[in-house]
């Protein structure tokens, strides 16, 4: 039993991801204050974490009752979209940031989309939610985004801290643990299509 929960854990940490975060928001590490970037990654978190909460309590009705969709192909283009963007980091790195990045000045919605909520997380709220119930899931979510922020609240602070003395070290970082994380993506994001279109197999 306790398995399912580490996996359930697994499966969001891996797609928020908190590493492949930072490469994606460097433009606000760089050029924010401590104060306003944590301000706005908590407010963030608090809203992707009421998505979250809210399609595992609906699950898979939100789609097939009310959006008109099925749930698969909400999995299918989740992992068309995970799949496109591990592809631009793998090969073209950090040089993609700034076209996926929203505008500045929303930072909160900016750090809420398009990585925390997104078609693969939104999914991955609906699966643990139907196989785990909603108290479970609501640990799985909070405990996944709590300990996001605090590992972009101490990377922000070394940021900050190091980018003078150690700005070569930084740069190799970003390079590196984004092509590193953009592969793991990747192959979430085929197992999501897989998933999906298995589902419709199903179905039918």
């Amino acid at each position: 039993m306790s398995s399912s929960y580490i996996h359930a854990f697994a499966l969001f940490f891996s797609l928020i991801n908190p590493f492949l975060m930072s490469i994606y928001m460097i433009g606000m590490i760089r050029n924010s204050e401590a104060k306003v970037f944590n301000h706005a990654l908590i407010q963030g978190s608090l809203i992707a974490f009421l998505v979250f909460i809210f399609f595992a309590w609906g699950g898979e009705a939100i789609f097939s009752h009310y959006l008109n969709v099925r749930f698969e192909s909400f999995q299918i283009f989740g992992g068309i979209i995970f799949l496109v963007i591990g592809y631009r980091y793998v090969f073209h790195g950090a040089d993609t940031i700034g076209e996926i990045r929203g505008a500045p000045e929303h930072l909160a919605g900016t750090v809420a989309m398009p990585f925390m909520i997104g078609p693969g997380t939104i999914s991955a709220a609906v699966v643990t939610g139907i196989n785990h119930g909603m108290m479970a899931t609501i640990v799985i979510v909070a405990l996944t985004l709590s300990i996001t922020c605090i590992i972009l609240i101490l990377m922000k602070y070394f940021h900050d801290n190091l980018r003078y003395s150690h700005a070569k070290y930084i740069d190799h970082y970003f390079d590196i643990v984004g092509r590193l994380s953009a592969l793991l993506i990747g192959t979430i994001a085929i197992d999501m299509m897989v998933t999906g279109v298995l589902g419709l197999i199903e179905n039918y």
